[in-house]
């Protein structure tokens, strides 16, 4: 079990923040091309869940999956989206984006008067809150395949 990497997004598509803990495999293209790559797909298929469900969907997409990862979305009422990439072992993290969202990113984001919401995140007491967070759960592991 593992986490492979997170993003958050603001509702234009800019990246705010990204950062990797078990990626083994490196997308081969510069990492703004990633970012727009990344968010693309995300707005398809959100749209396309959006379109072809048979019943009103108030969660909306939550996650999908490969043979390889699975893909965790979790987007604010502010339009902020984080995406968490896991092995296929993690059913469900939603409760952790939830928390990522309400306990680190607005106690060290929104709330700090050095930051500037909607630009880079680029708080060293952030990063390294979230990264002792992802260490910490249940389902990390750094020496995961």
């Amino acid at each position: 079990m593992t986490v492979h990497n997170l993003y958050i997004f603001d509702r234009n598509g800019s990246c705010l923040f990204y950062n990797e803990w078990n990626r083994k495999k490196q997308a081969g293209i510069s990492k703004e091309e990633e970012f727009k790559l990344m968010y693309g797909m995300l707005f398809s298929i959100r749209s396309f869940v959006t379109k072809m469900s048979p019943m009103d969907m108030k969660d909306g997409f939550l996650s999908f999956q490969t043979s390889k990862y699975r893909l965790h979305y979790y987007e604010t009422p502010s339009g902020l989206k984080f995406i968490l990439n896991t092995d296929l072992s993690v059913s469900n993290a939603r409760d952790t984006l939830q928390h990522i969202y309400s306990n680190l990113y607005v106690e060290y984001i929104v709330k700090n008067p050095v930051c500037v919401l909607g630009q880079s995140l680029d708080s060293e007491l952030f990063s390294s809150r979230l990264d002792a967070f992802i260490r910490a759960l249940p389902y990390y592991s750094p020496r995961a395949a």
